[in-house]
């Protein structure tokens, strides 16, 4: 074997980036042909450059997880690619010559060195060799700035570097250079320094032995390398991605909370909604809720029938503002109050006046709208409220037509709101359909009732409230809308 070169050929601040001309395990790699290296600096340019787009194309990292996730990798990706860069233009363009002579500590008021602070990958690498026999150690002048160590002092030898490591590394530390000089072992693994300044480093060490002519070790070279900024691009990475993690376990929790507790207040919506009736049904009833195509929530809307204590039906459709456990929440105890009051027999208009108040004195300020009919079978006549809600419409002998609304401002709106009502006579056969909004996405409610009564002949040829419904689904039911939204529909029967 050709025995490794003295120490005393080797200025102590040159840079040693390439092992030894003999090493443990293999002989020195040759360097590769400058073209191949400039047409893998261009592509690696390029690719930079196509991240870089991508990354200013994408929304800054706000509140939302993922975004703060998505971007994070953006930033750990560039990081790496800027060192790729780097470090083939080192390789291409060899390295740098030698000091003359050793540099002095910087002068008082001159800006600490960029290595310190993180600056160009070249000053982010130094280099050491440790010999066994002399117990010398020749340091580059990029490593005295990683490890913050004064440059006008010896670089410290194999025993003295665990003093600059933090406790919890020095095993780790050890258990290399062990490895490496007993066992031959290649080294590779981080350890973090504390520099005077009190900031920690976390240092990358790449080396192996040198064997001497008689192969034992003669000496360890290393390669060091500040990965700080990488390791915390990577911290980053990681707490956004467990972020988003618990932010969809979270999301996916609220959602299920929600559907249960929407299942447990809501009537039946698959199928015909059969009233507890002592004799012929009045009305033919079904219903159906349309869940949002994009929404990951459940929101507030809702629908109910209820047969009250003097033969009277009670129907209402609304909607609470938001998304959520506690929209849904907020809707059980809405439609509990709606059916407290139609059991006691407060009429529709009523019901809604009391019904703003409760929401006026709520903890966590909301805003709802709803409709609430009181059908009257003795009479056939239906008396109605709104509040801030899409009327009722009603389709007979083939054609549809939107009720005329009473007064009727926004649930919580206002506290000292006042709600009418309005009196219709329906015929046998007649046809009630209420919705919430939301049925056509990105429109206003001209254009869903516009649709709605343009299926009248469909509607009023159904022979049942739940042929009506599964009609408005065919034509509502596609992909793309926004929000859930209910249809509730009422055939008179007799």
């Amino acid at each position: 074997m050709v025995p490794p070169p003295s120490p005393a050929v080797l200025s102590p601040h040159s840079e040693r980036v390439m092992p030894s001309p003999v090493s443990a395990d293999r002989p020195a790699a040759q360097p590769p042909g400058r073209g191949s290296v400039e047409a893998l600096i261009t592509q690696a340019r390029r690719l930079k450059g196509d991240v870089d787009a991508v990354r200013r194309d994408t929304r800054s990292a706000g509140s939302d997880p993922q975004e703060r996730w998505q971007r994070a990798l953006y930033d750990l990706a560039l990081h790496q690619l800027d060192d790729i860069d780097a470090h083939l233009a080192q390789l291409r363009d060899g390295p740098p010559p030698a000091p003359a002579a050793r540099s002095a500590a910087p002068a008082a008021g001159r800006p600490e060195p960029a290595a310190a602070q993180g600056g160009s990958l070249l000053s982010r690498v130094g280099s050491a060799e440790w010999h066994l026999l002399t117990d010398e150690a020749i340091w580059s002048a990029e490593l005295y700035q990683i490890l913050g160590v004064d440059p006008a002092g010896p670089a410290l030898t194999l025993d003295e570097l665990p003093g600059l490591v933090l406790e919890e590394d020095r095993p780790g530390l050890t258990a290399m250079v062990t490895d490496c000089l007993v066992d031959a072992r290649p080294i590779d693994g981080e350890f973090r320094v504390v520099r005077p300044d009190g900031s920690t480093r976390t240092v990358h060490m790449m080396g192996e032995p040198v064997l001497g002519a008689d192969g034992g070790t003669a000496s360890m070279w290393a390669v060091l390398r500040d990965v700080s900024e990488l390791r915390r691009c990577r911290r980053t990475v990681h707490e956004t991605r467990d972020s988003l993690h618990r932010h969809r376990r979270e999301e996916q929790t609220e959602h299920r909370i929600a559907a249960e507790l929407q299942e447990a207040v809501l009537p039946p919506w698959r199928g015909s909604l059969r009233l507890p009736h002592q004799g012929p049904a009045p009305l033919d009833l079904a219903a159906h809720r349309l869940p949002a195509a994009t929404a990951p929530l459940i929101s507030g809307d809702w629908y109910d029938a209820l047969e009250l204590s003097d033969g009277h039906t009670l129907l209402s459709v609304g909607d609470l503002t938001g998304q959520g456990v506690t929209v849904a929440s907020g809707m059980a105890t809405l439609l509990g109050a709606v059916r407290g009051m139609a059991m006691a027999g407060t009429e529709p208009g009523r019901l809604l006046t009391l019904l703003n108040q409760l929401l006026d004195t709520a903890v966590q300020p909301a805003l709802g709208s709803a409709v609430c009919c009181r059908y009257r079978p003795e009479t056939r006549t239906l008396l109605w409220a709104q509040a801030g809600h899409p009327a009722p419409l009603l389709f007979r002998d083939g054609t549809g037509c939107v009720l005329n609304a009473p007064d009727g401002v926004l649930l919580g709106a206002s506290s000292g709101a006042v709600y009418g009502q309005s009196v219709v006579a329906l015929h046998p056969g007649d046809l009630l359909l209420l919705h919430t909004d939301g049925l056509v996405s990105g429109h206003g409610r001209t254009a869903a009732v516009d649709r709605l009564l343009g299926l009248a002949p469909r509607l009023c040829a159904a022979h049942t409230a739940q042929d009506c419904v599964r009609t408005v689904v065919e034509e509502f039911g596609g992909a793309g809308r926004e929000d859930d939204t209910c249809v509730l529909v009422a055939k008179v029967t007799a």
